[in-house]
């Protein structure tokens, strides 16, 4: 590719994240609602792309079945208005979904077969929680391939805390209240929501409107962390409080070459640099975002100096703290999810991935002296997937 035609972030959006269960806000709501929803919005906020331009949409989903079923990439591009030209699949990577749809259309934009595609994902946990009806080939724990409690994500959390003890539960009820608290002053400043699309929901008081992320709980303090229970295994140290709650929502991004973009009138907001996934034993998936962000710097020539922002996804506080301390960094260091992360706004598992990708683009356009920015995530049975961004309004002066 030429410089002019490096694959672009153009545009993302993500509806309200919404608490999963029978009381939370999306209850009565279809799980493909709340794709096709963001996607319209997304499609309505790029109104000079023609809908037969869109080479492809990419949706995934961990749980694909029900109304997360039936190749969701097709039927909500149908559903949303998309000339039935657009062609459309489901993908899976659990919670790493929608980060893999954004980097698989990116290859195909990068070889010249794609000018557009729409990525995303979507997770209804209230209606399809984790592993639901999943039959696990029984090889699994018979024959050792992965431990028993591999399955079980807060297990998995527990474990990082038993290999790394100097990761305490104080250390990641700390970090959690800081999680909320910049979710909160984010909130305050008008960051997060630019890029939230509303949802019309239905409820026994009747018909509403979702604006907000639903789970947000500024009020959390250390006192109020220390005393929650340990669901996972008796005197642990993962709670619900430095954990992500379960949750419903959706995300779609739109990728393109940027010579296409611009051909149109669209400026792109990131552009990638590399990406990488990598494996590691499932009982402690947590760790996965480390090799895999090792392979992408490897892969972009950069070193983690490099990188002056960082969305790195909270499925546990004991999780993000493994990588920053295998990296050196701080556990307050202000290039990490300066907006906060899951454990405040919730981790609807496919949808996540474009998640980190839009805060990341919001913050870019703030801080034109960054030139990089990762978004990395863990993923269920042993992965993780890093992806690398260059800020498009970079200035040249590094602080």
């Amino acid at each position: 590719m030429s410089q002019h035609d490096r694959v672009a972030f153009l545009d993302g959006v993500r509806t309200p994240f919404g608490r999963a269960g029978e009381k939370g806000m999306y209850a009565n709501t279809r799980s493909d609602d709340l794709a096709v929803k963001a996607m319209i919005g997304m499609l309505e906020r790029n109104p000079q792309l023609p809908g037969e331009r869109v080479d492809d949409v990419a949706i995934a989903a961990t749980t694909q079945q029900g109304d997360q079923g039936l190749t969701l990439g097709r039927t909500s591009a149908i559903l949303a208005g998309l000339p039935l030209s657009v062609p459309g699949y489901a993908i899976d990577r659990m919670c790493a979904g929608a980060m893999t749809a954004v980097t698989t259309v990116s290859g195909a934009v990068s070889m010249g077969m794609y000018d557009f595609a729409i990525a995303g994902g979507v997770e209804h946990m209230g209606r399809h929680p984790m592993g639901f009806d999943a039959d696990p080939n029984p090889r699994f724990v018979a024959e050792k391939l992965v431990e028993a409690d591999a399955l079980n994500m807060g297990a998995t959390a527990e474990r990082l805390h038993d290999r790394f003890p100097h990761l305490t539960k104080q250390r990641a009820d700390a970090y959690a209240m800081a999680s909320q608290l910049k979710v909160e002053q984010a909130y305050q400043d008008g960051n997060i929501q630019q890029d939230l699309i509303p949802v019309a929901i239905k409820s026994g008081a009747g018909w509403g409107l979702a604006t907000e992320d639903e789970g947000r709980r500024p009020e959390t303090n250390l006192e109020g962390l220390a005393g929650l229970k340990t669901p996972f295994r008796p005197h642990g140290r993962v709670t619900a409080g430095n954990s992500s709650p379960l949750t419903d929502g959706a995300a779609v991004s739109l990728i393109g070459s940027e010579s296409a973009a611009r051909a149109i009138g669209i400026k792109p907001k990131m552009h990638l640099v590399s990406f990488a996934f990598a494996g590691v034993a499932p009982e402690v998936m947590g760790i996965g975002p480390i090799p895999s962000t090792e392979k992408a710097l490897a892969k972009a020539g950069l070193s983690i100096s490099d990188i002056g922002l960082f969305e790195l996804n909270e499925a546990f506080a004991v999780q993000v703290l493994s990588l920053l301390d295998h990296f050196g960094i701080a556990d307050d260091d202000a290039r990490v999810n300066p907006y906060g992360g899951a454990i405040a706004l919730g981790h609807p598992l496919a949808a996540s991935g474009v998640r980190l990708m839009i805060q990341l683009a919001r913050q870019f356009e703030q801080r034109p002296d960054v030139r990089y920015g990762l978004t990395a995530m863990c993923v269920g049975l042993g992965q993780g997937g890093s992806v690398i961004w260059e800020n498009p309004h970079f200035d040249g002066k590094r602080k």
